[in-house]
């Protein structure tokens, strides 16, 4: 509960300091870089050494590349067919395709499921969507925001990618069975906690209500993407055709139809990947994704039953 009070209440605040003349909005880009640069690898620092593999974890790791996959191949297609701008379709390509797996996937998940649930939460979100992000995220950020830039450049931003670094580092502490001074872990932990505030906040800075904007069409496409379109492609793959009729999977579907990425709005936002419509996608589709995941919910028990 305390979760979603903090959604409500950071978007809310952004939304009020815009109407503060004395206060500098613009200040959402320095929030940005502190969430990149320093949030986000703390996290990947906590989180990955802790991960025990196995065959079993590949659906709900995979899950998350899925759903980027699908939102790649499905914008780049719609948007070089109606001529789209680029920026166009890496924002649709960076909000639509990635859930939020952590912040509204972590309580959401406790809360259905209970603690054991959020094993399967944390290797969705993690070697999941968090990987993705950091990896073909950045590539999609870099290659739309500038059209056409040569492979080295996109590949230097990939490997300098700050959670992108920290991830490497992450797996080969989790091979050498290492993990850090447990003290240094309760440091990780505080910061990596204030990503959720900070992104909502430049959330709240950027967004708009504009009735007469072009970006409505582009926001009801993209969220039917995420919270409509998406999970349902996972629930036929893997119950269907692959027949997974374990916990995990009826998890990681519902951890599928989440809201956007907190996170891959602000990388798209950073790269100035169509800002106010990032903005909206994570404004507008935290609070419509309540809706739809107990539509969800009722869907993944009753096959289950």
């Amino acid at each position: 509960m305390n979760n979603f009070i903090l959604i409500f209440f950071f978007l809310a605040l952004g939304l009020i300091l815009q109407h503060i003349k004395q206060f500098p909005t613009h200040i959402y880009k320095v929030l940005n870089k502190i969430v990149i640069y320093f949030c986000l690898p703390a996290i990947t620092l906590y989180h990955i050494p802790k991960i025990k593999w196995s065959n079993e974890l590949l659906f709900p790791i995979a899950s998350g590349w899925i759903s980027f996959i699908m939102a790649f191949v499905l914008f780049h297609f719609l948007g070089k067919r109606l001529g789209w701008s680029n920026k166009l379709i890496g924002c649709l390509i960076l909000t639509a395709g990635l859930s939020n797996s952590s912040f509204l996937g972590y309580p959401i998940i406790e809360a259905l499921f209970g603690k054991k649930g959020l094993e399967t939460a944390i290797l969705v979100d993690q070697p999941g969507t968090f990987v993705v992000v950091s990896t073909l995220g950045v590539f999609v950020a870099a290659f739309y925001s500038k059209g056409s830039p040569d492979a080295l450049s996109i590949f230097k931003k990939i490997i300098l990618f700050p959670p992108f670094i920290t991830f490497v580092v992450s797996c080969f502490l989790n091979i050498s069975q290492y993990d850090l001074d447990i003290n240094l872990q309760a440091i990780l932990l505080k910061i990596g906690s204030l990503v959720t505030p900070l992104a909502l906040l430049s959330v709240g800075l950027q967004l708009t209500f504009d009735r007469r904007s072009q970006h409505w069409r582009f926001l009801r496409l993209g969220l039917f993407f995420r919270l409509i379109l998406t999970p349902f492609v996972i629930l036929v793959l893997y119950v269907f055709v692959f027949r997974q009729h374990t916990q995990a999977i009826k998890i990681t579907i519902m951890e599928m139809a989440m809201a956007p990425m907190i996170t891959g709005a602000i990388l798209a936002s950073t790269y100035g990947l169509k800002p106010k419509l990032c903005s909206m996608m994570i404004g507008f589709g935290i609070p419509i994704s309540f809706v739809t995941l107990a539509i969800w919910y009722f869907i993944v028990s009753f096959i289950y039953l």
